[in-house]
């Protein structure tokens, strides 16, 4: 059995390898006809004479080398024409998805783009392979189903060791690569072509379908290990069975095939503030364009944020959407199960944890009200000028600044490439706006609660380890006090490792749930026991 488990290992990191040197496996040339096809009548007026010179019929290795080419005669020629204030002719399209369409149309020759198919099975194929081939094994290695600390500590994958260090690294790259410079793993993004396809015929994928993809099928698979590891707790396998239906139906196959119907492709489950775009101009432009639906879809944006989510959070705490619904949570449980001991229980990070994600939640709000500002000028007042200042500032300014400092990295490089370095939920913990939103609800108008019975207690500390938010699950029990946090996402775990079923996830009365029934009563002048 583990020669079957060690194989499945040398499968999935074969995968992982092939997957990683492709952006070093094609070559890039551009022709003169190419350049023309790709770019837009003013892009060519503007680059062309420049691109004949340094990269038309020029062989590059990687295109990497050559979109840094592109992108560094791009800025040059953009900055004269700014210096000269030709503004009519300033290009504002970001050079870098430039750069990736001509990538993507240039290297049709390379070896990588002539075998997109089969670089796909051999990637992605041999992935899925060998990760379930590992992760199946352990049903009949592990012995009787249950949570037990069995190391979790003296793994160098799980403890930060130099295994979870590497796959740190890999991660924090890879999200880097595709939220700032995609052009240097076009050839990653071409190999979905086939499968992009599938919903639309002759479309490239881009590089948001490669990262659902990938998402989806990351999901998927450590969702079936989720499923065996918790296979003892009926909570956890509805639980995970549901958000990863959430995922692969909402948030991957309607978002593709909605547009198959001309329709907009939108996430039904993405709500403000986390759906931080919802009234930038294009996307109220892009609703409003699509008929019913996407009249239906603007209505449903605000009916979703601001009356279901706080309904759902009183009855049900916010366990309701960041454990069974929500897109990251989804990824945070299943691919981040592994890390979910390493998040820091100690009081000064949940001090910061309040200052930080409480900071996104009102940066959101303020660049909600910028974007709403300027949007409705653009419907409302479109000959007014400086649409977009609101007392002083720019509305562009402000969500570019959010889209790239929360969007990007504090979401996407920290949010997940962080997993062995700070655990499972750091986005959740510090920095998603609308998990603060519902943290403010569920803490004070909630009938959830997770109620300890603190005389069954025997110390063990798995609720703690377990917990990915960082609360010190243990200290609660041992007092025999409800836990009443405003970061507590629901997931459970810490009552399904409890040997003693100590912890339950109750859905009762707001009278008492903060009550302290327990034997040893926490109070402002100390500790004194319940009479």
């Amino acid at each position: 059995m583990k020669n079957l488990k060690y194989t499945g290992m040398v499968i999935f990191l074969i995968g992982l390898a092939i997957f990683t040197t492709i952006p070093f496996l094609g070559n890039v040339k551009m022709t003169n006809a190419i350049m023309a096809e790709t770019l837009t009548e003013q892009e060519y007026a503007n680059l062309g004479p420049a691109l004949e010179q340094t990269l038309v019929d020029k062989e590059f290795s990687t295109t990497f080398g050559f979109s840094r080419t592109f992108i560094g005669e791009f800025n040059k020629i953009n900055d004269e024409l700014k210096a000269s204030e030709q503004w009519d002719k300033v290009m504002w399209t970001p050079p870098g998805d430039i750069a990736l369409k001509l990538s993507q149309a240039s290297s049709t020759a390379s070896l990588v783009n002539q075998n997109k198919l089969l670089f796909f099975f051999l990637t992605f194929g041999l992935g899925i392979f060998g990760a379930l081939l590992y992760i199946i094994q352990d049903l009949k290695l592990k012995g009787p189903p249950g949570i037990k600390n069995d190391g979790i500590y003296h793994d160098s994958a799980t403890n930060r060791g130099w295994i979870g260090i590497l796959t740190a690294v890999w991660l924090i790259s890879f999200y880097v690569l595709l939220y700032f410079h995609p052009y240097a793993i076009a050839d990653m993004i071409g190999i979905t072509d086939p499968i992009k396809g599938i919903f639309m015929e002759g479309e490239k994928a881009s590089k948001w379908f490669l990262y659902g993809l990938l998402y989806t099928i990351t999901m998927l698979v450590m969702g079936t290990r989720m499923l065996i590891k918790y296979r003892h707790n009926k909570y956890q396998i509805v639980r995970t069975i549901t958000v990863v239906l959430f995922q692969v139906v909402f948030a991957f196959l309607l978002v593709e095939i909605l547009p198959t119907f001309g329709l907009p492709g939108k996430d039904l489950k993405n709500a403000w503030p986390l759906d931080y775009y919802f009234l930038f101009d294009w996307n109220v432009n892009d609703l409003m364009d699509s008929g019913h639906f996407g009249k239906f879809l603007f209505i449903w944006g605000f009916v979703l944020s601001l009356i279901i989510v706080p309904v759902m959070v009183y009855f049900y705490g916010k366990r309701w959407y960041c454990s069974w619904v929500c897109g990251c949570g989804g990824l945070a449980e299943t691919l981040g199960d592994p890390y979910r001991h390493l998040s820091n229980k100690k009081m000064w990070t949940w001090k910061l944890e309040r200052w930080l994600i409480y900071s996104v939640l009102v940066f959101a709000i303020i660049m909600t009200v910028f974007t709403g500002y300027h949007t409705y000028n653009e419907v409302m007042n479109p000959d007014m000028e400086s649409k977009e200042i609101l007392f002083g500032f720019s509305a562009f300014d402000i969500r570019n600044l959010y889209g790239f400092l929360i969007g990007s990295i504090f979401a996407g490089v920290i949010g997940t490439g962080f997993y062995p370095i700070l655990g499972s939920r750091s986005w959740c913990r510090f920095g998603c706006p609308l998990a603060a939103y519902m943290g403010i609800v569920q803490r004070f108008k909630s009938r959830f609660r997770i109620t300890t019975n603190g005389g069954q207690c025997i110390s063990c500390g798995n609720c703690s380890t377990y917990c990915e938010q960082g609360i010190d699950v243990r200290a609660y029990a041992q007092k025999g006090q409800n836990i009443v946090r405003s970061s507590c996402v629901g997931c459970g775990v810490c009552s399904a490792v409890c040997p003693r079923g100590v912890l339950k996830l109750e859905n009762g009365p707001e009278a008492g749930r903060f009550g302290n029934e327990g034997p040893i009563v926490l109070g402002n002048d100390g500790f004194k026991l319940n009479q």
